[in-house]
């Protein structure tokens, strides 16, 4: 991913996705997103673009979120229902991505706000087991190439490290949870991250750690 950003915060970010890199080794995967598609890079998996740059069809995915709607009409806390229209709006969203960069312009982002709404609202029902890949299409949402919003993004990280302990999940954990001024869970995330580490790469995770807490956001909670 690419952040246009300057300075210090430029640098952080740089260091930890370096680490990112180095753990996940080198493979275009990020926690799993597009997990289901057949082949295809990263950016790929996530617009839902072929090769050739083919969108997904759309028509299919409005008739879909109208369908959802009036499942959810009948009864307003269908976790799948719910599931459904978020990934539906994600969809949407990743038509306005750059195929570069991987971030979402205005129209993609106002699908992603859509996404958000369906995401809180199928929180706030309480699924039985909230669905981790469902969470990190919502990291991805809320990141830096997106909404750009820590909270929701350290949330989100929390329920894909929760559902896929590693010390890459836990990496990014920190990051956001620092962002969003997170300081004592980005501080346990952190020792995780350590922890979960291989022998090998454990002073690169503890810099990476050091770098992702010093580059915290100054708004949010203080504590997690």
């Amino acid at each position: 991913m690419l952040f246009d950003l300057q300075g210090k915060r430029r640098r952080v970010v740089q260091a930890t996705y370096l680490i990112l890199a180095v753990l996940m080794g080198g493979g275009l995967v990020l926690f799993g997103i597009g997990g289901g598609t057949d082949g295809g890079g990263l950016f790929d998996a996530i617009t839902g673009k072929d090769s050739s740059g083919t969108s997904s069809n759309n028509g299919v995915v409005v008739k879909r979120i109208e369908t959802e709607e009036k499942a959810l009409k009948l009864n307003p806390k269908n976790t799948a229902a719910l599931a459904a229209l978020v990934r539906a709006h994600y969809q949407l969203a990743t038509d306005d991505a750059d195929r570069n960069t991987s971030r979402f312009g205005e129209k993609g982002k106002a699908e992603l706000q859509k996404a958000s709404d369906a995401w809180d609202r199928y929180l706030a029902a309480k699924p039985k087991k909230v669905d981790d890949s469902l969470a990190a299409l919502m990291l991805n949402a809320y990141s830096e190439i997106g909404l750009n919003q820590p909270d929701g993004a350290a949330t989100a990280a929390e329920l894909v490290a929760q559902a896929r302990p590693s010390a890459v999940a836990y990496l990014q954990l920190t990051q956001y949870a620092a962002k969003a001024g997170q300081t004592r869970k980005a501080e346990l995330a952190g020792r995780k991250a350590v922890e979960l580490a291989p022998k090998s790469q454990k002073k690169q995770v503890e810099a990476a750690v050091a770098s992702a807490k010093s580059g915290g956001g100054q708004t949010g909670q203080t504590s997690g």
